[in-house]
């Protein structure tokens, strides 16, 4: 799929299942890619699926930051609209799980349904983000490759087989795109608007996740009325790579039970 062009930036997508299939938008989390949704895409073959690399991620543009929140769902505003994705549920992990929440408070017109992975309605603290911005900016991304990667996965992160492909991952994401999320992060509480959302709602939390423990996560969950919890057990802040037959398996029971599969 090439790169979509906006006014202002190329977005990077991959567009894949039946073209009159429910559509499901996949966002994912701060130093990552659309790739993490790899293992989990080919269990879903009755939906019309968006995978997007944020700004700043992937194969996207990398803009100087820092970015607004409200940029970044805006970003994903005009991706749905230039590849006619209407009424789709939206698939969130991290940042992505806010740019979700946001979506669905700002265009409900756009959203079936979310599913709220390793996400809150904030996440960490301004202060927690603006230490590891600055920590970037001198000294790249490297200076916090090993802590982020063991909030990810654990204290046994550099066992796991699928380690080599997320450092990779990591080490492939722009500073500037880093740091441009990071700030959206920061500045960013949906506590209020979160718990006004009443619409079909899966919440997901890794067992091993330190980045959004579940606690966070389920407190979040709490919020939305009505609204599903799944704790994966053996998995952490990034569970489509650790336990990716359980998610997809998760995730279609929850679309088929509200007519979307």
């Amino acid at each position: 799929m090439p790169l979509t062009f906006l006014p202002d930036l190329r977005l990077n997508a991959e567009i894949s299942g039946p073209v009159d299939g429910p559509p499901v938008v996949f966002l994912h989390g701060l130093g990552t890619s659309l790739h993490i949704w790899d293992e989990v895409v080919p269990h879903l073959p009755k939906n019309r699926l968006m995978r997007l690399d944020m700004r700043g991620h992937g194969l996207s543009d990398v803009p100087d930051g820092p970015y607004s929140m409200g940029a970044l769902i805006h970003d994903v505003e005009r991706m749905m609209a230039a590849h006619a994705m209407k009424e789709a549920v939206i698939v969130g992990l991290s940042i992505g799980g806010l740019l979700a929440q946001g979506l669905a408070t700002k265009r409900l017109d756009l959203v079936r349904g979310m599913v709220l992975s390793n996400t809150a309605a904030r996440i960490g603290t301004a202060s927690q983000w603006r230490d590891r911005i600055e920590t970037v900016r001198q000294g790249g991304l490297a200076a916090i490759e090993d802590a982020t990667m063991e909030r990810w996965f654990g204290r046994k992160w550099r066992d796991l087989p699928e380690m080599p492909t997320f450092r990779e991952m990591f080490r492939a994401t722009a500073a500037e795109g880093w740091m441009g999320g990071a700030a959206a992060i920061a500045g960013t509480d949906f506590y209020t608007p979160t718990a006004a959302l009443t619409l079909p709602t899966l919440v997901i939390a890794g067992a091993n996740d330190a980045a959004t423990p579940p606690d966070l996560v389920r407190e979040t969950a709490d919020l939305i009325r009505g609204s599903r919890y799944h704790l994966i057990r053996g998995a952490g802040h990034v569970p489509t790579a650790e336990k990716p037959v359980e998610y997809a398996t998760v995730l279609r029971d929850f679309l088929e039970s509200i007519g979307h599969g």
